[in-house]
């Protein structure tokens, strides 16, 4: 079966022209959206306020759970709570917590961060209860190459005040082997202990 007429041989051109491109654009469509990978990075439970180099720390522990590197890695931390102004207005206001080491050039096992809470801080002076009552949370955003795919990974999270631990800190998830090879426990990953 073919057309027999000129006009039919243009509407199968246009026809074939436009269903070919139709499924490859599909196609390519279907590929990005599966093919994109997922970051699967492991936060803690909890973020944690301990001493840490002599200084009142808050600390918050991620793990890569992909068995590939991520290079590039970054990550932001802010935390916002509620505060009044001077005319009586609630707001939400953002703050950056400045990271002692917000990137790592090859991300693999697990990443501990560090914000030192000193006069240049905006958790400086503040307790527990400063922070409930200004319905405080932090949120940390990271994000790196795939080293596999080399395609950009994001993943967040969303700690509550509820979710901060004072006077913590982590439980050790290192030991060594017999053979002298650095051993990692992740059942102990979540753990935290009182100082």
């Amino acid at each position: 079966m073919h057309p027999q007429s000129n006009y039919g041989h243009l509407i199968a051109t246009i026809e074939i022209f436009t269903g070919m491109c139709l499924l490859a654009v599909m196609t390519g469509l279907i590929f990005a959206r599966f093919s994109r990978p997922r970051a699967r990075f492991v936060f803690a439970n909890n973020a944690v306020i301990t001493r840490h180099e002599g200084q009142q720390t808050l600390i918050i522990r991620i793990a890569n759970a992909r068995h590939n590197t991520v290079s590039r890695a970054n990550a932001r931390l802010w935390i916002t709570r509620v505060e009044r102004t001077t005319e009586g207005e609630q707001l939400r206001r953002f703050y950056e917590l400045k990271l002692d080491r917000g990137d790592h050039p090859i991300f693999v096992l697990s990443w501990n961060l560090f914000h030192f809470i000193d006069k240049d801080s905006p958790l400086h002076g503040l307790t527990a209860s400063d922070l409930t009552q200004g319905d405080a949370f932090l949120v940390l955003n990271v994000g790196g190459v795939d080293d596999s795919s080399i395609q950009q990974l994001h993943a967040r999270r969303i700690y509550s005040w509820r979710d901060i631990r004072w006077q913590h800190r982590y439980e050790d998830i290192t030991s060594v082997s017999p053979q002298g090879r650095l051993l990692l426990d992740y059942t102990k990953f979540h753990d935290t202990v009182p100082e």
